[in-house]
This record gives structure tokens, C-alpha cells and sequence, in this order.
């Protein structure tokens, strides 16, 4: 069971991950915009890997959004006093677990049998 000292360890650690996600995440808003069509400017080759690479950027925003989706939710795990439990089982997620991924919601074993 996370004692008070965990919790607010593993508080402080989903705010400093949540802080370093938003910076990201305002850092390379220029990435994701439209690519141009003119081909007097860029060559057929050169749009086409632009496109590539908008892409790529909207799928890593959308996974660093839901991260922080994540984070927050188990933040207000912490402050209900449920951070911890597994969703499914309800069983206490090892410590360790947690440390690896302060934002997870299932035990191992629950994590494998969902998978």
C-alpha cells in the first residue's frame, strides 16, 4: 500500500512529467502545421516527406495529449487516496511498477491478461 511519503513522491513525479510533456508539446507546435503545395517551392520528393514528418508529429502530440490525460487522471487517483490499486483486480500494483510507469492502472498480471 503507497504510504503518505509515496504519494507524494509519485505526486511530484507526475507534475515534473506533466510539466516536461507540456513543454514538448508547445515546443513543436510548428511541425504539425500544413504542409505547402506549391511545387515551384518544394519538389514532389521533398512535400512528400513533409507530409511524412506532419504526420508523425500529429501522432506524438496526440500520444504526449493522452499521457498527460493519464497523468491527470492519476493525480486525482492520488487525491481521492486511490492511487495504487489496480482498476481491474483491485489489488495493490507493486511499488516498482509504479516507478516504471507512476501513471499505470493495472497490476502486471491484469496488464498481460488485457494484452
Amino acid at each position: 500500500m503507497c504510504t503518505e511519503p509515496d504519494y507524494n513522491f509519485f505526486l511530484r513525479l507526475l507534475q515534473e512529467q506533466k510539466v516536461q510533456l507540456q513543454e514538448l508539446i508547445d515546443n513543436v507546435r510548428d511541425n504539425s502545421r500544413p504542409v505547402e503545395l506549391d511545387q515551384t517551392k518544394v519538389g514532389r520528393l521533398s512535400r512528400m516527406d513533409a507530409m511524412q514528418s506532419q504526420a508523425m508529429a500529429k501522432e506524438t502530440q496526440r500520444r504526449r495529449k493522452t499521457d498527460i490525460t493519464r497523468i491527470d487522471a492519476a493525480i486525482k487517483r492520488i487525491k481521492d487516496s486511490d492511487y495504487g490499486f489496480c482498476c481491474v483486480c483491485d489489488e495493490l500494483i507493486p511499488k516498482k511498477r509504479l516507478e516504471i510507469d507512476p501513471a499505470t492502472t493495472t497490476c502486471v498480471q491484469c496488464a498481460q491478461t488485457r494484452a
